[in-house]
C-alpha cells in the first residue's frame, strides 16, 4: 500500500467516530409547557419558533424543542413540569398558573413564562426589575386594564348596567382579576355584577344559561381553559346577545365583540428572545420581568351588526383592526 493511500485511510478511520459522536452530541433542549391545546397555540408556537430561527435556532439542526400539552387542565402542569427535569431541557418556557408548578419541580432549570397575570403578587418572582432565581418572563399587566375594558364596553353598549365577570374558579390569578373588576364596574356605577366561575369545559353552557336576563355584556378573565374554549364562549356570548370582551384578538376573531390587551404573538416572540439570551449564557435572574408598552384595541363588527349594536366612528378609528 502506498504511502499516502494509508495516510488516507487512517485520516478516514481517526475522523469518523469524531463525526458520529457529533451527530449523537445532545442539542440544548427547549421544553415547552403549553397550557391550552395545540390548536390553541398554533400561532404563538409558530411566532415562537419563527424568532428562535431569526436568533440562529434552528429545530432539529442546533436546538430540541420538546412540546408538551395541559388542554387546559391545570393538574397537567405538575406532570409536564417533572417530565421536562427528567428529561433534564436547558430550560422551560410557559404561561401563567404553569409557572408555579414548573418552580416547584426545578429552582435549577432556567424557566421563562411567554406571559403571566401577576408574577411578583403570585410568588413567580421577587420583583419586576431583580427576578432573582431561575425564573423570569412577561407579565400581562391584565388587572391594570381592567377600567379601560369597561370604558369601552360602555362606548359600545349604549346604557350597560348588568355585567358579568366570567372565569375560571381554580385559577387564583383569573379570580384576583375578578374581583378586580368587580370593585372597577362598582366603583363605575354598574347596577348589577355577577360572577358565574367554571372549572371545566362542561361548566361554560351552564355559565350562559345562568345569565340569560341578569347581563347585557360579559368581561372575560385570562385563564388557558377559557382561552382553550374561546370558539364556544364567543358562541354562547351571541346567541345569548351577550357583547363580550376580551383580553385578547383571538377571541375577536373567534366572533366575540372586541378585545382590548397585549399583542400575545409580540409576548411570543419576546420569550424567544429571553430563551435566545439564556441559551447564550445568561442567567435567567439577571433578565428582569418586562412588561408590555403596546395595547391593541380589536373589534368584530360582523358581530357588532347580529348584536344590533352600532361601534361608534371614533372607536373604529382608534381600533388597531377592525373585523368586518
Amino acid at each position: 500500500m502506498r504511502r499516502r493511500e494509508f495516510i488516507t485511510l487512517v485520516g478516514g478511520a481517526v475522523a469518523w467516530p469524531l463525526v458520529t459522536h457529533a451527530q449523537t452530541a445532545k442539542l440544548p433542549t427547549i421544553g415547552v409547557l403549553g397550557a391550552a391545546s395545540p390548536s390553541a397555540w398554533s400561532q404563538f408556537v409558530a411566532a415562537f419558533v419563527q424568532r428562535l430561527r431569526d436568533l440562529g435556532w434552528v429545530e432539529g439542526r442546533n436546538v430540541a424543542i420538546e412540546f408538551r400539552w395541559a388542554e387546559g387542565r391545570t393538574e397537567r402542569y405538575t406532570e409536564i413540569a417533572t417530565e421536562f427535569v427528567r428529561l433534564k431541557v436547558d430550560v422551560i418556557v410557559t404561561t401563567g398558573g404553569a409557572v408555579l408548578a414548573t418552580k416547584q419541580a426545578t429552582s435549577v432549570i432556567p424557566i421563562v413564562f411567554a406571559l403571566a397575570l401577576d408574577p411578583v403578587g403570585s410568588g413567580m418572582v421577587a420583583s419586576l426589575a431583580r427576578p432573582g432565581g431561575n425564573i423570569t418572563g412577561f407579565s400581562l399587566q391584565s388587572t391594570d386594564l381592567s377600567s379601560k375594558r369597561l370604558e369601552l364596553l360602555r362606548e359600545i353598549v349604549p346604557g350597560l348596567r348588568r355585567l358579568a365577570i366570567l372565569g375560571n374558579a381554580s385559577y387564583p390569578a383569573a379570580l384576583v382579576e375578578m374581583a378586580e373588576v368587580q370593585a372597577t364596574a362598582r366603583s363605575l356605577g354598574f347596577v348589577e355584577v355577577t360572577t358565574p366561575k367554571i372549572r371545566r369545559a362542561e361548566d361554560i353552557a351552564a355559565a350562559f344559561e345562568s345569565l340569560k336576563g341578569h347581563a347585557e355584556a360579559v368581561y372575560l378573565a385570562p385563564d388557558p381553559l377559557v382561552f382553550t374554549h374561546r370558539i364556544q364562549i364567543s358562541n354562547l356570548a351571541l346567541g345569548a346577545r351577550l357583547a363580550v370582551i376580551s383580553f385578547n384578538r383571538e377571541f375577536v376573531e373567534a366572533g366575540a365583540l372586541m378585545s382590548y390587551g397585549p399583542n400575545y404573538l409580540d409576548l411570543f416572540r419576546n420569550a424567544a428572545e429571553y430563551v435566545d439570551k439564556i441559551l447564550r449564557g445568561t442567567k435567567p435572574g439577571d433578565l428582569p420581568v418586562q412588561q408590555p408598552t403596546k395595547f391593541e384595541l380589536v373589534i368584530n363588527l360582523k358581530t357588532a351588526k347580529a348584536l344590533g349594536l352600532e361601534v361608534p366612528r371614533q372607536i373604529q378609528q382608534i381600533a388597531d383592526e377592525v373585523i368586518e
